[in-house]
């Protein structure tokens, strides 16, 4: 089912409800170009890591645009792709699970999952049974290697010596063999890519086993400050890297990209409460709702300020701290967000590039935070 377009833009919204609320959008059209964009550019399946946005109207515009497999992390992740999906592709890459989880995955069809550790490589026989022998496995390699804004090598992934074992072990209970990684979220160094994908050819030489897949993970960038990321040139040093490590037979390619996919397609409206007399500024969405990440992330200069008449704010830009709306004192943003003088009360501040573990993090603490989005024609002021 196609999302029902609501307004043309968010600013055709603002003007006819007025809200006094934050309210997110959505332009299902963006999710789909930039479906494409990895469909089209990337050498290898295109898995989107539903954690970034479980939306319903966000995975439906990837299925419409050619998706059909998703990163899941949880079972309530695999219904939510069935009811948008009934045939998709399941890759169960959360290395941790109860044994309860392995064994609704397996009811639920999972073809692939990821392992960093030997117990629970062992937790994973009832998938193995489920699929008749047919179930791939990936051992998550970790490594030193810096490049993204944080990494995920202190939760998640195994060094090079213990992915030897690891990677032998699941050869040998009759899983198809494979491997991954995660370069870290946000990743802009090519240098990541390479040297992890060195590594894991080097691991599978060791153990003697001939990888089917190699999943390059997630990390790919989104345009948060300057200039939109080039992500062919990844794309294009991502395959050089595979091919001179692995030679004339390299594994088959899989990606898992959330932020990228999603982040373009969707922005954020949040009115000024109030101003006080030391320049800060109160918002009425923070921390615990859509700008929940940027507790994180390095803050973002894509912001506009509407007025009253719809109209952008064209003062020169000041750094002001910024406040959300509720009754808690740590609900502030951690960097000076970019203002136009002219901002006045009543004001809406518009955040673009919002699709990413926005909603997936908001709450409603004291009453606040977007909830359902606007779904608009396009996003462009």
């Amino acid at each position: 089912m196609r999302a029902t377009v609501d307004f043309p833009t968010p600013i055709s919204h603002l003007m006819r409800l007025r809200p006094d609320e934050a309210v997110m959008y959505m332009a299902p059209d963006v999710v789909a170009a930039q479906a494409r964009r990895f469909i089209d550019g990337f050498d290898g399946l295109v898995t989107f890591a539903v954690k970034a946005n479980p939306r319903p109207e966000v995975l439906e515009a990837l299925v419409r645009a050619g998706v059909r497999a998703f990163d899941v992390a949880s079972v309530a992740e695999m219904h939510m792709v069935r009811a948008a999906c009934p045939a998709a592709v399941l890759h169960y890459n959360n290395p941790v699970r109860s044994l309860e989880e392995v064994a609704l995955a397996a009811q639920m069809g999972v073809v692939s999952a990821s392992v960093d550790d030997a117990h629970e490589l062992e937790k994973l026989r009832p998938l193995l049974a489920a699929s008749g022998g047919l179930t791939e496995v990936s051992v998550r390699l970790k490594l030193p290697v810096k490049g993204a804004v944080y990494d995920f090598g202190s939760k998640f992934g195994v060094g090079p010596d213990d992915a030897v074992a690891l990677l032998r072990r699941v050869a040998d209970m009759g899983f198809t063999p494979a491997m991954t990684f995660h370069p870290g979220t946000q990743c802009e160094e090519g240098a990541a890519w390479g040297a992890y994908i060195r590594a894991c050819a080097d691991v599978a030489r060791r153990a003697g086993v001939t990888l089917a897949r190699l999943n390059v993970g997630g990390g790919f960038p989104a345009q948060r400050v300057g200039d939109a990321p080039d992500l062919g040139a990844l794309f294009a040093l991502i395959r050089a890297e595979v091919d001179g490590a692995f030679g004339a037979n390299p594994p088959a390619l899989v990606c898992e990209p959330g932020r990228a996919l999603v982040a373009e397609a969707f922005s954020l409206a949040a009115r000024i409460k109030a101003f006080r007399a030391d320049g800060s500024v109160f918002l009425n969405d923070g921390i615990y709702g859509g700008l929940a990440e940027w507790r994180d992330m390095p803050g973002m200069d894509r912001v506009q300020v509407i007025g009253p008449d719809g109209a952008l704010r064209g003062g020169a830009m000041q750094g002001r701290v910024a406040y959300g709306p509720t009754c808690d004192s740590l609900d502030r943003l951690p960097d000076p967000l970019p203002l136009p003088r002219d901002a006045a009360e009543g004001d809406w501040v518009l955040f673009h590039g919002m699709g990413a573990y926005s909603l997936a993090l908001a709450t409603r603490f004291n009453g606040y935070g977007p909830e359902v989005p606007v779904v608009v024609a396009g996003l462009a002021t």
